[in-house]
């Protein structure tokens, strides 16, 4: 996997939660956290990704985070003989935000390469396995293991305070934190707070211009941004919020939808990528991605009515008792690893 188990992405807290519970269930891990650029793969990766299958023994199963896998085909191909291969995609590099047409196509043409080296290709969302046949990048069957989630204790708001809405993301450009600022800019005449949960420096620039945005609105005592925050800090926030909002642009599943509804919080999202599917429909809105004006009146209904929001928050407690878990996921995880029965939820050949 690119860098640290403990870097703060959706697709590194899937890995770790995958890995502990392999482990958990006996089966022997071994991670390799690997240095350099990715997807890019500079040098330093490519040298790391050589060396870390060059140890690997013969026969062994070797997982290989999407990130690390979709540029390195010439890398990985000389060792898909000997070991077996599963390819874990989170979404396809084509689709990050931000591509020229020229890098588009570029992106297809290697990852498209890179997963023909693989035994198995597992990608986390239903829409992330269509999305694999779309582009052309795998025509094999694709077995779907979507995140899980913990049950959480129901959010009870900050009662006798402005309304708290919550995103949780880290501050990238897919995110769009500054259509959540451009939208919020437009109800200053409500009561609200906002906060702002997730990591600075994975775009740096990005993260210094939502703190310059936010400030030019004249919102820096109304919007927070926290940076990453520990289990603790985040459950308080959960727990303290009326609405969860995510603006982001795209995503590959979007777990923190799921874990805003596992604490009964009503949700506004937009329909980016699988986000159109995450959200159970009785849980939340959900607006066009890009669309500021969209998500700002979203957000106004939900604040205007209560009994709205509150329906919305018991459609999320129920949509709750359908998550996901965990251990499934693993079992499925597991499953795949010790080539025992066929994935369930795994989507047929493309014919």
């Amino acid at each position: 996997m690119p860098g640290s188990l403990d870097r703060p992405t959706g697709g590194s807290r899937y890995d770790r939660r995958i890995i502990d519970g392999l482990r958990g269930a006996g089966v022997s891990v071994d991670v390799d956290a690997l240095p350099g650029c990715f997807p890019d793969a500079d040098p330093t990766a490519r040298e790391a990704v050589d060396a870390a299958l060059a140890r690997i023994p013969d026969g062994r199963v070797v997982v290989i985070d999407g990130l690390v896998l979709g540029r390195l085909a010439s890398t990985v191909a000389p060792h898909a003989g000997r070991l077996r291969i599963h390819a874990l995609v989170h979404h396809p590099l084509a689709d990050e935000t931000g591509h020229d047409p020229a890098r588009v196509e570029q992106l297809i043409h290697d990852e498209a390469r890179a997963l023909g080296a693989a035994t198995r290709v597992i990608a986390t969302s239903a829409f992330t396995a269509q999305r694999l046949r779309t582009l052309g990048l795998y025509a094999g069957e694709v077995s779907v293991i979507p995140p899980g989630c913990t049950p959480r204790p129901l959010a009870t708001g900050r009662p006798g305070q402005p309304p708290l809405l919550l995103c949780v993301a880290s501050i990238t450009p897919r995110k769009a934190q500054h259509r959540l600022i451009e939208a919020l800019a437009g109800l200053i005449d409500r009561p609200w707070q906002c906060q702002l949960i997730g990591a600075l420096d994975l775009d740096p620039d990005y993260a210094a211009a939502i703190a310059r945005q936010r400030d030019a609105e004249g919102l820096q005592d109304r919007i927070t941004l926290t940076g990453t925050a520990d289990e603790q800090r985040l459950d308080e926030a959960y727990r303290q919020a009326e609405l969860f909002v995510l603006p982001s642009l795209y995503e590959g599943y979007g777990m923190v939808i799921s874990e805003a509804v596992a604490y009964g919080l009503p949700v506004i999202t937009t329909t980016g990528g699988a986000l159109a599917t995450t959200l159970p429909p009785e849980a939340g809105i959900a607006v066009p991605p890009d669309d500021p004006t969209a998500l700002r009146d979203a957000i106004a209904a939900l604040l205007d009515d209560p009994s709205r929001r509150q329906a919305l928050a018991r459609g999320a407690r129920r949509a709750r008792r359908e998550l996901n878990d965990w251990d499934r996921s693993v079992a499925l995880f597991m499953a795949l690893i010790e080539e025992a029965s066929p994935c369930p939820s795994s989507l047929p050949p493309a014919g």
